[in-house]
């Protein structure tokens, strides 16, 4: 029977099949189902082309799974829903900014792209001492999309997305953590989730995460909320994983060696947030047409 998905990150050619490679919220590898995806919005906000179905009309045998793509598990044809995934695998680091985006710039000459790289690498070496495998979405002066950034995390099965900021205002010495809004129920007649409410599935895990990340900096750095705050933060909205915004205060400071002096304490908090956080995740369940659930 035809399934449908999500999000389609790729189509290559099989010799006797098209190999459909399917990723994001359901990361799958199929071949001979009808897939159908929304095509994700470009930087500027405007979608490409409408959605669109392949059809696969040969073997329907799966193909071996590629590196880091798991196959989805189908149900036998009844509404019975498969049991959750359990396991945090993976963590991707996204250090705001870049290239000629500079971010927020400091009266000292402080610009938030460079100061960001910093705390996210030794955020990475704190998490890796937990046993965490770690990506960058970027090291140097580059500046990729946001749909870049979110598909490092949406490609990957058992991940949680992390963007890192610097706030051009706020109390110095402080830290902040967002997660997306709650977001109206897609109207979508398919069943699909458009890739920009890619993060509605994983809101409530987004919330648990970042709650343990909050109180780990509220600790740490007086003034800090005790609590996560929302706000529509790009780079979250197109996740298909659980995602929030870490916001450090700020670009203003007198001296750069204000904001060194947070780096070991914001990697440290993200970090013991994530052990926290990692015994309770489960990969939600998402319906999907025609009866079957998918992991």
């Amino acid at each position: 029977m035809a399934l449908r998905f999500g999000i389609l990150l790729g189509v290559r050619s099989c010799p006797t099949r098209w190999q459909i490679l399917a990723s994001g919220i359901l990361g799958a590898a199929l071949c001979g189902v009808t897939i159908a995806w929304a095509v994700p919005r470009q930087a500027g906000g405007a979608s490409s082309s409408p959605a669109k179905a392949v059809q696969a009309t040969a073997n329907s045998t799966p193909p071996a799974t590629p590196a880091n793509v798991s196959s989805p598990q189908q149900s036998s044809g009844n509404s019975a829903a498969l049991a959750p995934r359990a396991g945090l695998n993976l963590v991707v680091l996204d250090p705001a900014h870049g290239g000629t985006d500079q971010g927020a710039r400091g009266t000292e000459g402080i610009s938030e792209s460079d100061e960001v790289l910093q705390f996210a690498a030794a955020t990475k070496k704190a998490l890796e001492a937990q046993g965490f495998q770690v990506i960058l979405t970027r090291e140097g002066n580059d500046n990729p999309s946001f749909d870049d950034r979110s598909a490092r995390a949406n490609a990957q099965r058992g991940a949680v997305f992390i963007t890192m900021h610097i706030a051009s205002t706020g109390l110095a010495g402080t830290a902040r953590v967002y997660v997306e809004p709650d977001a109206p129920a897609a109207s979508n007649i398919t069943g699909l989730i458009p890739w920009d409410r890619a993060q509605t599935p994983f809101l409530s895990l987004s919330r648990k995460l970042g709650d343990l990340v909050q109180q780990e900096l509220s600790k740490r750095f007086k003034g800090s909320p005790d609590t996560l705050q929302t706000a529509p933060v790009r780079q979250l909205r197109t996740t298909a994983a659980p995602a929030i915004a870490v916001e450090i205060s700020s670009v203003s400071v007198k001296e750069r060696s204000e904001l060194d002096r947070m780096v070991p304490g914001v990697a440290d908090a993200i970090a013991r947030g994530l052990v926290e956080f990692r015994p309770t995740y489960v990969v939600p369940s998402i319906q999907v047409p025609g009866g079957s659930v998918q992991p």
